[in-house]
């Protein structure tokens, strides 16, 4: 599809005309907020409660990490992160953005090289520079990677800050409200992830599975990436004394956490720092993440309705920057022919 053809598909509407976004997890949210901010008089509708417990969001680990998902995913998602993790900055100042930290056992070695020859943003610290970053971690790992400009989120409460700053913003949010793009006026913001798949059905789920432990024993500034023959698997710290383990990727749809995943989850703490094993879990859990067959994101963009999906595990790492686009392409009729397509 041409950029003439797509821009002949832009919505005809005018500047008052309503706007309405389903679905609110990170890609709705950020997006009904820019539209709000741009002008627009916008609704977000959610078919789940104001705890988001339905939403792929609630079980997100929230790392920013163009850097480090450079060694698996295609350059478009980098390159979309680092615009990201600039505008994530700007919302929220406050949030950590300290790095993050990538190391591995002697067993693991040939992996860990390979993710420092497929990755850059990185400097190698050893031992001594391992115990520098992170004291708890003294003795523990003989070198490791330090990406200084990546950073992280923790996800549901930057999700609940979000949905306050679009009513600041004099926007709506209708929890309790499931909606499909034929229930709605004026142009709509499709972000319904998996339930798109009326519209969307090469859609599929990719399960994302994810522990959380409580202990005052380790104290950590950053993620720490475990490398590990299946997937990396990491430490996320978030407020009083927790901690995500994170996150598996299963292709399959069912939405339990698997015994062998909980063990390899806890396993990977427990080689991490041995005091994690004393740590009491709080939560296990699941989410499934919409991807396409390319595991690419896609803006969808037709007569009256903008579809935003396939955010596959980079949901909080690309969501800024892709509502950045929509935005762009509402207001101005701007086409960025690398995520969009004409429905």
């Amino acid at each position: 599809m041409t950029a003439a053809a797509l821009r002949s598909e832009k919505p005809d509407l005018r500047k008052d005309a309503p706007v309405s976004v389903i679905g609110a997890g990170i890609a709705g949210a950020w997006q009904a907020l820019l539209l709000a901010r741009a002008g627009r008089k916008v609704s977000l509708y959610e078919r789940g409660d104001n705890e988001m417990t339905q939403a792929t969001s609630h079980w997100a680990g929230g790392m920013l990490a163009p850097y480090c998902e450079a060694e698996g995913a295609e350059p478009m998602v980098s390159q979309i992160g680092m615009r990201s993790l600039e505008m994530w900055r700007k919302e929220f100042p406050d949030a950590v953005f300290n790095g993050s930290l990538v190391v591995a056992h002697p067993r693991d070695r040939a992996d860990f090289e390979r993710f420092a020859k497929m990755t850059t943003g990185h400097r190698r610290v050893d031992a001594d520079g391992i115990a520098e970053l992170e004291p708890a971690l003294a003795g523990r790992f003989r070198e490791g990677l330090f990406f200084p400009d990546e950073g992280h989120v923790e996800p549901r409460l930057v999700l609940a800050r979000l949905h306050e700053r679009l009513i600041e913003a004099g926007g709506s949010i209708h929890f309790e409200s499931e909606m499909t793009p034929e229930d709605l006026d004026g142009l709509v913001i499709d972000c319904r992830g998996l339930a798109a798949r009326d519209k969307a059905p090469e859609l599929r789920g990719v399960k994302g599975e994810m522990v959380v432990i409580k202990t005052a024993e380790v104290q950590l500034s950053r993620p720490v990436r475990l490398m590990h023959p299946r997937w990396p698997l990491y430490v996320i710290p978030r407020q009083n004394n927790h901690f995500m383990l994170g996150a598996t990727t299963v292709e399959s749809e069912d939405e339990l956490v698997m015994v062998r995943s909980a063990l390899e989850l806890l396993s990977a703490a427990y080689a991490v720092h041995p005091a994690f094993g004393e740590a009491h879990i709080v939560e296990l859990g699941a989410g499934l993440r919409p991807a396409f067959p390319d595991n690419l994101p896609r803006i969808a963009i037709g007569n009256r309705r903008v579809a935003t999906n396939g955010l596959y595990r980079h949901g909080f790492l690309m969501a800024p920057s892709l509502a950045e686009k929509v935005v762009a392409y509402v207001e101005r009729g701007e086409i960025d022919n690398q995520v969009m397509r004409c429905l």
